[in-house]
């Protein structure tokens, strides 16, 4: 299978001798794989290529290092991003904007993979307008970017997230206590609510669904009268901080109440097989879309198959709404 991609590469009329990637924004687990397969498919196709550190930040500065098999060697166990990642006001600006296409003309770079969230496609989009050959790749833990089914690291954050939950339900029923688990989400409760599934909480509450405080303190008290030892709540960061929620139920419901914020822990960590393999496709459908000449596109999974959308229009429909399905399993299960 393999060679056989390869050999598709090497037939395609190689207009591009150099391609460039970087990484830009939040980091997540699966962006090394993702790189490592931009790497891989770009030599095999007879291509160079360049990587940018610490993002649209290094771009503009021209922070660059040739990649070869050698550089992306042993990294697909390891999350977060060799290339390093860092916000960029910069970006924002006329200034900002023209250093960094230079950057890229001055290298003779033919085309760019951008690899990150919604600011980061915004970035890969303007730079697109200025006449450069960009896609865009999704890596977002809150799985908040339209026309794809998954972004990078989703899948690993959530792993980390029902690990951390199994952990604490033990020590939760040794002791009576109700726990408010808080997830990352500020504007998207995808981690909440699919980990509430999955690790049978009781409770998750997102931004995206009005709750009632007082009819939660009643089932947990309800909980606590039927004699169940333990009580989980998931709480999306954009409904609140899981301090204040536990203020306004610690003293009616019967349980000690404790909370453990997440926070940039979901982010870490080696990526699971379905984000390595998701980068490598990400990876590699993205060079194999540059040497046909495609540009100023992102792509994404699709019911199981990439697909590439302008990226004017992923990014016009906004943030990706929570899956319907998904909260009616949640509503169905109790939560």
């Amino acid at each position: 299978m393999l060679y056989l991609v390869i050999e598709n590469f090497q037939k395609e009329r190689i207009s591009m001798k150099r391609i460039a990637v970087l990484t830009s924004g939040g980091d997540c687990s699966g962006m090394n794989a993702t790189i490592r397969a931009v790497v891989r498919a770009s030599l095999a196709a007879g291509a160079e290529v360049i990587g940018f550190q610490k993002g649209f930040s290094g771009l503009i500065k021209g922070l660059s290092e040739p990649l070869t098999t050698r550089s992306v060697s042993g990294i697909l166990q390891r999350g977060g991003t060799f290339l390093q990642s860092a916000r960029c006001p910069e970006m924002h600006t006329e200034e900002g904007l023209n250093r960094a296409v230079e950057s890229l003309q001055r290298l003779n770079i033919d085309g760019l993979a951008v690899i990150g969230g919604d600011g980061s496609l915004r970035g890969a989009l303007a730079l697109h307008r200025h006449g450069i050959k960009v896609m865009g790749i999704p890596a977002s833990i809150d799985n908040d970017i339209p026309f794809t089914d998954m972004s990078l690291g989703v899948d690993t954050a959530l792993n980390n997230i029902i690990y951390a939950v199994d952990c604490v339900k033990d020590t939760a029923s040794s002791h009576d206590r109700a726990f408010l688990i808080e997830t990352m989400g500020r504007n998207c409760g995808y981690l909440a609510v699919v980990a509430a599934i999955a690790c049978g909480a009781e409770h998750a509450l997102i931004p995206e669904a009005d709750y009632d405080i007082e009819e939660i303190c009643n089932n947990l008290k309800r909980r606590f009268e039927e004699g169940r030892d333990n009580s989980i709540l998931m709480v999306a960061e954009g409904v609140g901080h899981a301090q204040e929620i536990a203020e306004q139920i610690k003293d009616r419901v019967g349980f000690e109440t404790r909370i453990m914020v997440l926070g940039h822990y979901q982010r870490g960590g080696s990526p699971s097989t379905f984000d390595r393999l998701l980068g490598a496709r990400f990876g590699a459908g993205t060079v194999e879309a540059l040497l046909k000449g495609e540009a100023g596109k992102m792509v994404g999974l699709c019911c199981g198959r990439l697909e590439f959308t302008d990226l004017d229009k992923v990014l016009a429909s906004g943030r990706r709404p929570i899956d319907q399905v998904l909260l009616k399993l949640a509503t169905v299960l109790g939560i």
